[in-house]
């Protein structure tokens, strides 16, 4: 029923939006303001709440013992399949069509809370024109408007990686205009200060600003906190010594954000997500309370796809608390739409809301459950599907793994136990639906599954 309703929206397209997105103005000027914040390669294990005893996350510990920590987060094993999910709500199996792109058929978190009265900007990491593709529009500097976003200030929208990088000497592109080159300037700064400017500006209604962060991808390069920033001919020397001060540096602007939005009196009143896009890079291994972790960056094992999720709204999360039910990338939509009081209608999703776990009502407990489709089509990663929960995981060809006893699913399991057969069962008729809805070989190697579309 619910696929038979989206179709008939989506026919509507944008007077659904218009009719069932809007909010009276007196609505609009209490909603809260939203930040959400998308580090870049940086897995669970990074964060000193989650247990890290190697790198300095100050700012984001103190926010996870005044807010919520959620313990099982999961995004997708690699950033575009990550970025595509967690801007539209919905399920790789639907809409990932390439690395490196977002179809401009779809709507994003962007164009709901414009829709709904936000003040809308994005700022960070593009890479979502398809500009390795031969794909119509790849340099059109408008589509972060298209896509819902009033302002941006980005990196490899129109420019590929190659042309330049985001840390020293950044070559980013802010509302059509390339910005001028500096040798001494350090992209995330210059990122950062447009988004507090960003606030400045707008610090007198609610906006909706996504912070896509291009820290702590490699190349692992020094930062301007680090001593081997004071010689320019070793801004980019690379080394995975550096990754803890670009851990670092993530969590200065942390605060630097945070100190802007005090500044405006509009903190208390201000929902602030803290996640990441996929798990750490394979080369990285991190101490922690628990012993050493390897990145898994595009990986299937939990490692590739477990990361951070702190948040902050103080005028709603009361005390200090963690979250230890199941989330994934596509419950953010609709939780963002809850917040913003846009009605379901108005949009299609694969997630479910967590804004009564936000609100401190006690009547959700998280899903059981999480079903992950991955088609990376980068590099040599394998396509996969699987579902899993925080302790066991079941893939499509019937590997059942127990990944808090076996985190690197070296060992399938056999001799269940019938709490096990249960959870299995469980699985596997979720399997089987997600197949019956869209067959992996739809969606595995090339996406060819328009006729599956809602």
């Amino acid at each position: 029923m619910r696929i038979r309703l989206n179709t008939f929206l989506s026919a509507l397209g944008p007077f659904v939006f218009l009719f069932a997105g809007c909010n009276s103005p007196e609505a609009v000027q209490n909603l809260p303001n939203i930040v959400l914040v998308m580090a870049d390669d940086m897995g669970y294990e990074c964060v000193g709440a989650n247990g890290n005893v190697e790198y300095k996350t100050p700012n984001l510990d103190r926010l996870a013992s005044s807010g919520i920590r959620f313990e099982n987060c999961y995004s997708q094993p690699l950033c575009t399949p990550s970025r595509v999910k967690i801007m539209t709500g919905k399920t790789n199996a639907r809409n990932y069509v390439n690395f490196e792109y977002l179809s401009p058929e779809e709507k994003t978190f962007g164009n709901l809370l414009k829709e709904a009265g936000y003040a809308t900007c994005i700022a960070g990491k593009w890479q979502l024109n398809g500009l390795n593709h031969n794909y119509p529009g790849n340099q059109d500097v408008n589509r972060p408007n298209h896509f819902g976003f009033d302002a941006y200030c980005l990196w490899q929208l129109n420019h590929t990686r190659a042309e330049g990088e985001r840390y020293a000497n950044p070559l980013l592109i802010q509302n059509g205009t390339d910005l001028t080159r500096d040798e001494n300037a350090y992209g995330p700064d210059v990122i950062a200060d447009f988004l507090t400017g960003y606030m400045e500006r707008n610090a007198g209604k609610p906006f909706f600003m996504y912070y896509p962060m291009v820290l702590p991808h490699d190349p692992f390069v020094p930062t301007p906190d680090s001593p081997e920033w004071a010689s320019p001919e070793r801004r980019y020397e690379r080394d995975t010594v550096y990754f803890a001060d670009m851990i670092a540096y993530v969590d200065k602007i942390i605060g630097q954000l945070e100190s802007k939005l005090r500044e405006k009196n509009i903190w208390e009143n201000t929902l602030f997500i803290f996640t990441a896009d996929n798990g750490t890079h394979r080369s990285v291994i991190s101490t922690t309370q628990s012993g050493d972790v390897t990145g898994a960056k595009g990986q299937s094992i939990n490692t590739g796809n477990h990361v951070p999720m702190i948040v902050s709204w103080p005028e709603k999360i009361k005390e200090g608390r963690t979250f230890e039910g199941m989330v994934d990338f596509s419950d953010i939509l609709p939780t963002l739409a809850d917040v913003a009081g846009i009605r379901p209608s108005a949009y299609f999703t694969d997630g479910e809301s967590f804004y009564n776990i936000l609100n401190g009502e006690k009547n959700r407990l998280g899903k059981e459950q999480v079903f992950i489709h991955y088609s990376p089509r980068w590099g040599t990663f394998k396509h996969n599907r699987w579902v899993m929960n925080g302790k066991y995981k079941l893939y499509r060809d019937g590997r059942f793994y127990n990944t808090s006893a076996d985190p690197a699913e070296e060992n399938p399991m056999t001799g269940l136990s019938k709490n096990e057969e249960k959870i299995k069962e469980r699985f596997e008729i979720m399997i089987r639906e997600k197949e019956m809805e869209i067959p992996f070989d739809q969606n595995d190697t090339e996406f060819k599954i328009q006729k599956y579309k809602e």
